[in-house]
Protein backbone atom coordinates (compact mmCIF):
# COMPACT_ATOMS: atom_id res chain seq x y z
CA UNK A 1 0.00 0.00 0.00
CA UNK A 2 1.26 3.46 -0.89
CA UNK A 3 0.09 7.03 -0.47
CA UNK A 4 1.33 10.38 -1.66
CA UNK A 5 0.81 13.75 0.04
CA UNK A 6 1.09 16.97 -1.93
CA UNK A 7 1.15 20.56 -0.69
CA UNK A 8 -1.73 22.71 -1.94
CA UNK A 9 -0.94 25.96 -0.13
CA UNK A 10 -0.06 27.03 3.42
CA UNK A 11 -0.40 23.74 5.28
CA UNK A 12 -3.34 22.51 3.18
CA UNK A 13 -2.52 19.10 1.74
CA UNK A 14 -3.99 16.61 -0.69
CA UNK A 15 -3.36 12.91 -0.20
CA UNK A 16 -3.67 10.26 -2.90
CA UNK A 17 -3.65 6.51 -2.29
CA UNK A 18 -3.80 3.21 -4.12
CA UNK A 19 -7.59 3.55 -4.48
CA UNK A 20 -7.10 6.54 -6.84
CA UNK A 21 -9.02 8.98 -4.63
CA UNK A 22 -7.83 12.31 -3.31
CA UNK A 23 -8.47 13.46 0.26
CA UNK A 24 -7.77 16.98 1.41
CA UNK A 25 -6.46 17.92 4.84
CA UNK A 26 -5.92 21.31 6.40
CA UNK A 27 -5.17 23.04 9.64
CA UNK A 28 -6.33 26.15 11.44
CA UNK A 29 -5.46 29.58 10.13
CA UNK A 30 -3.20 30.28 13.12
CA UNK A 31 -0.85 27.56 11.82
CA UNK A 32 -0.93 28.65 8.18
CA UNK A 33 -3.97 26.68 7.10
CA UNK A 34 -7.25 27.76 5.56
CA UNK A 35 -9.54 25.69 7.81
CA UNK A 36 -10.69 24.04 4.59
CA UNK A 37 -10.50 20.34 5.36
CA UNK A 38 -10.39 17.76 8.12
CA UNK A 39 -7.34 17.51 10.33
CA UNK A 40 -5.17 14.41 9.93
CA UNK A 41 -6.17 13.09 13.38
CA UNK A 42 -9.84 13.41 12.42
CA UNK A 43 -9.11 11.28 9.37
CA UNK A 44 -7.56 8.63 11.60
CA UNK A 45 -10.81 8.47 13.61
CA UNK A 46 -12.88 8.39 10.43
CA UNK A 47 -10.68 5.59 9.11
CA UNK A 48 -11.10 3.59 12.32
CA UNK A 49 -14.88 4.07 12.20
CA UNK A 50 -15.02 3.11 8.53
CA UNK A 51 -12.85 0.04 9.03
CA UNK A 52 -14.88 -1.19 11.99
CA UNK A 53 -18.22 -0.41 10.32
CA UNK A 54 -17.34 -2.26 7.12
CA UNK A 55 -16.26 -5.34 9.06
CA UNK A 56 -19.29 -5.36 11.39
CA UNK A 57 -21.74 -4.87 8.51
CA UNK A 58 -20.02 -7.55 6.43
CA UNK A 59 -20.23 -10.07 9.28
CA UNK A 60 -23.90 -9.24 9.91
CA UNK A 61 -24.68 -9.70 6.21
CA UNK A 62 -23.01 -13.13 6.26
CA UNK A 63 -25.27 -13.96 9.21
CA UNK A 64 -28.21 -12.83 7.02
CA UNK A 65 -29.15 -10.06 9.44
CA UNK A 66 -31.19 -7.45 7.60
CA UNK A 67 -29.93 -4.00 8.45
CA UNK A 68 -32.20 -1.27 7.03
CA UNK A 69 -29.86 1.53 8.02
CA UNK A 70 -26.72 2.12 10.02
CA UNK A 71 -24.73 4.96 11.47
CA UNK A 72 -22.07 5.40 14.07
CA UNK A 73 -20.31 8.05 16.08
CA UNK A 74 -16.81 7.95 17.41
CA UNK A 75 -15.43 9.92 20.37
CA UNK A 76 -11.80 10.21 21.32
CA UNK A 77 -9.66 11.71 24.05
CA UNK A 78 -6.10 12.78 23.40
CA UNK A 79 -3.08 13.17 25.64
CA UNK A 80 -2.40 16.76 26.69
CA UNK A 81 1.35 16.44 26.05
CA UNK A 82 2.81 16.17 22.56
CA UNK A 83 2.54 14.05 20.48
CA UNK A 84 -1.08 14.17 21.80
CA UNK A 85 -1.91 10.59 20.85
CA UNK A 86 -5.38 9.15 21.31
CA UNK A 87 -5.74 7.69 24.80
CA UNK A 88 -9.41 6.69 24.77
CA UNK A 89 -11.69 5.95 21.84
CA UNK A 90 -15.35 4.98 22.04
CA UNK A 91 -17.31 3.64 19.08
CA UNK A 92 -21.11 4.08 19.16
CA UNK A 93 -22.90 1.80 16.66
CA UNK A 94 -26.57 2.32 15.71
CA UNK A 95 -28.36 -0.46 13.83
CA UNK A 96 -31.80 0.10 12.32
CA UNK A 97 -34.05 -2.77 11.29
CA UNK A 98 -36.49 -5.40 12.38
CA UNK A 99 -35.71 -8.50 14.44
CA UNK A 100 -32.01 -7.69 14.87
CA UNK A 101 -30.68 -9.96 17.60
CA UNK A 102 -28.33 -8.43 20.17
CA UNK A 103 -26.22 -11.62 20.16
CA UNK A 104 -25.54 -11.23 16.42
CA UNK A 105 -24.53 -7.59 16.84
CA UNK A 106 -22.33 -8.34 19.86
CA UNK A 107 -20.55 -11.18 18.11
CA UNK A 108 -19.97 -9.08 14.98
CA UNK A 109 -18.47 -6.27 17.04
CA UNK A 110 -16.35 -8.75 19.01
CA UNK A 111 -14.94 -10.37 15.86
CA UNK A 112 -14.25 -6.97 14.34
CA UNK A 113 -12.53 -5.75 17.50
CA UNK A 114 -10.46 -8.86 18.17
CA UNK A 115 -9.72 -10.26 14.73
CA UNK A 116 -10.61 -8.36 11.58
CA UNK A 117 -10.16 -4.58 11.87
CA UNK A 118 -6.50 -3.61 11.39
CA UNK A 119 -7.19 0.00 12.42
CA UNK A 120 -8.51 -1.17 15.79
CA UNK A 121 -5.55 -3.49 16.21
CA UNK A 122 -3.06 -0.67 15.58
CA UNK A 123 -4.74 1.97 17.71
CA UNK A 124 -5.33 -0.29 20.70
CA UNK A 125 -1.58 -0.13 21.40
CA UNK A 126 -1.95 3.48 22.52
CA UNK A 127 -5.64 3.93 23.27
CA UNK A 128 -8.29 2.16 25.29
CA UNK A 129 -10.97 1.30 22.71
CA UNK A 130 -14.51 0.62 23.87
CA UNK A 131 -17.81 0.32 22.08
CA UNK A 132 -21.53 0.41 22.64
CA UNK A 133 -24.46 -0.18 20.34
CA UNK A 134 -28.16 0.46 19.97
CA UNK A 135 -30.69 -1.49 17.96
CA UNK A 136 -33.50 0.73 16.73
CA UNK A 137 -36.59 -1.20 15.60
CA UNK A 138 -37.95 0.00 12.25
CA UNK A 139 -40.32 -1.37 9.65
Amino acid sequence: MKAKVKLIDGIALAAFGDSNHWVTMDGPEKFGGFHAGPRPMELILMGLAGCAAMDVLSILRKKRVEIKNFDMEIEAERAEEHPQIFTKIKLHYNFYGKNIKPADVERSIELTDEKYCPATSMLRHSAEITHEYKIIETD
